[in-house]
């Protein structure tokens, strides 16, 4: 095994199945019964390089920007993809190639707002509760946030396993994904910006 970093590395028990018991049983947990954790792997030091990274693959928003792209305006853009489970999945993506830590404070100071935007117009889609938003960055290096619609009064796909939800759901079909990514875009060019090409991927 590679040297470890960190106590924290050190103490925990590479190789062996962890106890999914203190997940049983929650309200926000969607499984049951006799579940079984995989073995937890050895760090993998040094990290493998993400898309957009030197060593890694081409960066995708970068090399087909305005693929899945339903709305923009000078700073950011809000890509939607294949149908899912749930009525909406979104990413926000900044129109420049940044990292979270070399954002530049100008472009920082408008995601606050940009969120609000978004979540907002998801909102407006019929049988929409809330709109989870989350950020974990492993697989591409270009800044990206997650927007995940959940459905009024479905209180088991609060928290975290939501995005588990959204790939065992039956999907929605293509054409009301495209209606509600219309509407979200529509939302969003009433306080700037412009709504993209939608359609065109959606229903291939």
């Amino acid at each position: 095994m590679t040297e470890l970093p960190s106590e924290y590395h050190r103490r925990l028990p590479y190789g062996e199945r962890l106890s999914a018991d203190p997940l049983l049983g929650g309200p926000f947990f969607p499984f049951e019964g006799d579940l079984q954790v995989v073995p937890l792997a050895d760090p993998v030091l040094p990290e493998p390089p993400r898309r957009g990274e030197e060593g890694g693959e081409p960066c995708p928003k970068c090399s087909d920007p305005d693929r899945f792209a339903i709305w923009r305006d000078e700073q950011w853009q809000l890509k939607t993809f294949e149908p899912g489970g749930l009525p909406f999945v979104a990413i926000l993506e900044p129109a420049e190639h940044y990292r979270l830590d070399d954002m530049p404070p100008e472009l920082t100071a408008t995601l606050g707002p940009v969120i609000q935007r978004v979540a907002n117009a998801i909102r407006r889609i019929d049988g929409v509760g809330r709109t989870h938003f989350s950020r974990w960055g492993d697989g591409s290096e270009h800044f990206h946030l997650w927007f995940l619609a959940r459905p009024l009064g479905m209180m088991q796909l609060r928290g975290a396993m939501i995005a588990a939800w959204d790939d065992m759901l039956p999907k929605i079909p293509a054409e009301e994904l495209e209606a509600n990514a219309r509407l979200v875009a529509a939302a969003l060019v009433e306080d700037g910006g412009e709504a993209m090409g939608i359609g065109l991927e959606l229903t291939t």
